[in-house]
């Protein structure tokens, strides 16, 4: 079993915070437990990792699991998915979002400039790790006012976001 990566001694890149949740996702699970617990709901989480770099978190979805459009505020993020898959979708003005699929065993990394959502790819239950550096403390929840105008709501990072802006691009 390999050990967990070593603490970060610095704000890291998109590039690295890929690197770091893969470290993360080779290394001891104790978290599994937890999230295996709350079975039932869209989306379990447990925070894995937090220190004054980079905090990191470990998310099960179930079917029909969806973040909504959302940001990291000013952190980047580094993301793998340890079992099934997920969709990332990133808002575009022009069309359609742009989505991608990602599978066990696959990263990828987002800028902190991202607006993107995150949903469950289908199939069984998807795990993945979420890594954010600077640490996430905020997000931005993107909803579409009834005259039809993007506005940007501020939410804790540790509140759940809806899919209010899915439901209405879909």
């Amino acid at each position: 079993m390999t050990a967990l990566p070593s603490a970060p001694r610095a704000q890291l890149s998109p590039v690295e915070l890929e690197r770091f949740v893969a470290a993360l996702a080779r290394g001891p699970q104790p978290w599994r437990e937890i999230l295996d617990m709350h079975g039932g709901s869209a989306r379990s989480y447990a925070e894995i990792w937090s220190d004054d770099y980079v905090n990191a978190w470990a998310i099960r979805w179930t079917a029909g699991a969806d973040t909504g459009f959302h940001d990291h505020d000013v952190a980047a993020t580094g993301i793998a998915v340890l079992e099934g898959s997920v969709i990332e979708e990133r808002l575009a003005l022009a069309g359609p979002p742009l989505a991608r699929r990602f599978a066990s065993g696959q990263t990828f990394h987002l800028p902190a400039a991202a607006i993107h959502r995150v949903l469950h790819g289908g199939g069984p239950e998807a795990l993945t790790v979420h890594a954010y550096s600077p640490p996430l403390r905020v997000q931005g929840a993107y909803r579409v006012t009834p005259d039809g105008a993007l506005e940007r709501d501020v939410v804790p990072y540790t509140e759940e976001l809806g899919g209010k802006l899915a439901s209405q691009a879909a």
